[in-house]
């Protein structure tokens, strides 16, 4: 195991969906041992409510749940799906809030919780939280980061970049584990890739903020894009024509990345409010690729 993006992303301290990610590039890259042993101390880190991977005072009530999908077959996940379809914090119509303690649904969730949704036997629900995040955050094909359901109005309603790349992606990852949703969400997917490839910068790129063009350019867009396009190339659910656009996206990234295998120019942690490194963006330079390899 020679990648030094992997390398460099195994290096790095991981928050839960962070550690999920991670288990997901390790999946899609071959690394079925390594993935499960992620997963596995996620499990050691389970809370009491189920809650996978959680840490000190995690409040993610649903980030957990990107760690499950290398032990499906773990008493643990059972434990983490009861929290996600029964006690985890909801809106009425059943769209699960990000945070603990706050009643605010994100982006970032469609990610966390719809593979693992898909992939357990529960596509109503997978449909369901798509619709109910697409309701309230997306317009025009690209992604609010937040919506406050007491204020019944956007919280975050900058058109984020990797907010939309979260959805996207994780439509992909739920229908490579289900294609029997393909006809309910691989047209939003769809949706979503066209809407932020129209804007696209010099460069290949895209801005943070997506149609700012003051906001710094981001790079986890283009890969999280990537994943998403290769992916629908690959499972059928994009036309062929797409999987050029797929490739040259990874290709605009590659100078970012550096002889230490850090992808640079990402919306940076912790506070993913300026360019720097991450843990999710490595793990989406390696999903990308890996995607882009089941075209050849």
């Amino acid at each position: 195991m020679t990648d030094p993006v992997l390398l460099a992303l195994l290096a790095m301290q991981r928050h839960s969906w962070e550690q999920g990610v991670a288990a997901h590039a390790l999946l899609d890259l071959g690394h079925t041992d390594l993935a499960r042993r992620l997963a596995l101390d996620a499990v050691v880190h389970q809370s009491a409510d189920g809650r996978l991977g959680t840490m000190g005072d995690e409040s993610g009530s649903v980030n957990g749940a990107a760690c499950a999908e290398p032990v499906l077959d773990h008493p643990a996940v059972a434990a983490q799906l009861d929290w996600l379809l029964r006690r985890a914090p909801r809106a009425s119509d059943g769209t699960l809030f990000h945070v603990i303690g706050g009643r605010e649904v994100w982006a970032d969730t469609v990610y966390m919780v719809v593979p693992l949704l898909a992939a357990t036997g529960h596509p109503g629900e997978a449909v369901r939280q798509v619709e109910g995040h697409r309701t309230r955050l997306c317009g025009d094909g690209l992604y609010a980061a937040r919506w406050d359901e007491d204020a019944a109005a956007l919280s975050g309603a900058e058109r984020w970049g990797t907010g939309s790349g979260w959805v996207a992606a994780g439509i992909a990852r739920a229908l490579r584990h289900d294609p029997s949703l393909a006809p309910a969400l691989a047209g939003h997917a769809r949706e979503i890739v066209d809407a932020c490839l129209a804007l696209r910068r010099p460069g290949g790129l895209f801005g943070n903020v997506l149609p700012d063009p003051a906001s710094f350019t981001e790079a986890n867009v283009a890969q999280m894009l990537a994943y998403t396009i290769c992916t629908g190339v690959a499972d059928g659910w994009l036309p062929p024509s797409y999987a050029a656009v797929g490739r040259s996206l990874i290709a605009a990234v590659a100078p970012l990345v550096t002889g230490d295998g850090l992808v640079t120019g990402v919306c940076g942690a912790p506070a993913f409010d300026r360019p720097g490194t991450s843990a999710e963006a490595q793990a989406f330079h390696l999903l990308a690729r890996a995607a882009a390899a089941r075209l050849t």
